[in-house]
């Protein structure tokens, strides 16, 4: 029965793979004639309404207002930690017209895939900005702080579910590096992973069995949340206080070691020209230069921090080399 599960769940994989290439392939239509500038698709590697979404489709606004691209299409191929993104991306070798969104959340998926395909085998384009992950609980929650929570996670980890996206993702690892910092065995956290933050925060906000009472995920996954008076968020996890956002910092509560930024950005498929990459780079500059992508980072809290060419593409290999570190220290692979 086992091997039989094993079979439909791989079988399972490769469909979503299979209808997902034909998505982009249809986007993406049949010229290239005019590069990115006339036909432009954005590939989010994950459901709808989860981080990567938003950041394409608030990049695909912004593109859009200034006309920096004539048509730009999103297409949402989710699926562990962003990887099935990855592979189709690669898959697409030469390319100068598609653009896939990734970041922190998608190093933890590589290292958890056990590294086949890597961000090395992509064309590196920009990185855009950051985004910041908050822990937060019902509002009814008993849990006024995080000590609160603490103090009843020290007693007994394993009973208590923390909730966020894929397993070995970002949400994934600030847990553990909070247990950590708490005097907590890693290996003792019950982590419970979700296909994005629409899925957590419904889990959230239920009180039906099997449903969590804390979760980890970026700010904007909980904002409307938040505001609204649903959810209560205990911590942030940000180098300082962010302005807009009255909640607490890790280092303000005196947990400096969970310090997890999700930072956002994008890649190309491999075997592009120097000349296509120069033109998917301009065509990025000019979109974090609209007033548009200005309001996407006020009003979702992002904090900029541009960088393209040599600069990001050290960046990246330096990031993968510290996640996979991270990682194994904290028993996740």
């Amino acid at each position: 029965m086992a091997g039989k599960t094993r079979v439909a769940q791989a079988l399972g994989v490769v469909v979503v793979l299979v209808l997902a290439i034909f998505a982009v392939l249809d986007a993406r239509g049949e010229s290239d004639e005019g590069g990115p500038s006339a036909k432009l698709t954005l590939v989010a590697p994950a459901a709808v309404g989860g981080g990567w979404d938003l950041v394409a489709r608030e990049a695909q606004q912004a593109l859009r207002s200034d006309a920096i691209s004539t048509s730009v299409s999103v297409v949402n191929v989710p699926g562990a930690g962003g990887t099935i993104g990855l592979s189709q991306l690669v898959g697409m070798e030469g390319d100068g017209q598609t653009m896939m969104v990734m970041g922190t959340v998608m190093l933890g998926g590589i290292v958890q895939a056990g590294g086949n395909i890597t961000l090395a085998d992509t064309t590196p384009i920009a990185r855009l900005a950051e985004d910041f992950e908050v822990i937060a609980v019902p509002a009814d929650s008993p849990y006024e702080t995080l000590d609160d929570f603490l103090a009843d996670w020290k007693n007994d980890p394993a009973s208590i579910p923390i909730g966020g996206g894929s397993a070995g993702g970002i949400d994934h690892l600030v847990a553990a590096q909070l247990a950590k910092a708490a005097g907590i065995d890693p290996a003792q956290l019950h982590y419970t992973p979700h296909s994005g933050g629409g899925e957590l925060t419904q889990s959230l906000t239920s009180t039906a069995s099997g449903t969590v009472n804390i979760g980890i995920s970026g700010y904007n996954d909980f904002r409307d949340l938040i505001e609204g008076g649903k959810l209560r968020a205990l911590a942030i996890v940000a180098p300082e206080p962010v302005e807009g956002i009255d909640v607490p910092t890790m280092i303000e509560l005196g947990y400096p070691e969970v310090d997890l930024v999700n930072w956002r950005g994008f890649v190309a498929p491999p075997g592009i020209s120097e000349d296509e990459r120069a033109q998917l780079v301009q065509v990025v500059k000019d979109m974090v230069a609209t007033d548009s992508w200005a309001e996407a980072v006020e009003l979702n809290k992002w904090q900029e921090n541009y960088a393209d060419g040599s600069e990001f593409e050290d960046f990246i290999a330096s990031e993968q080399e510290r996640i996979a570190a991270l990682m194994e220290e904290l028993e996740l692979v």
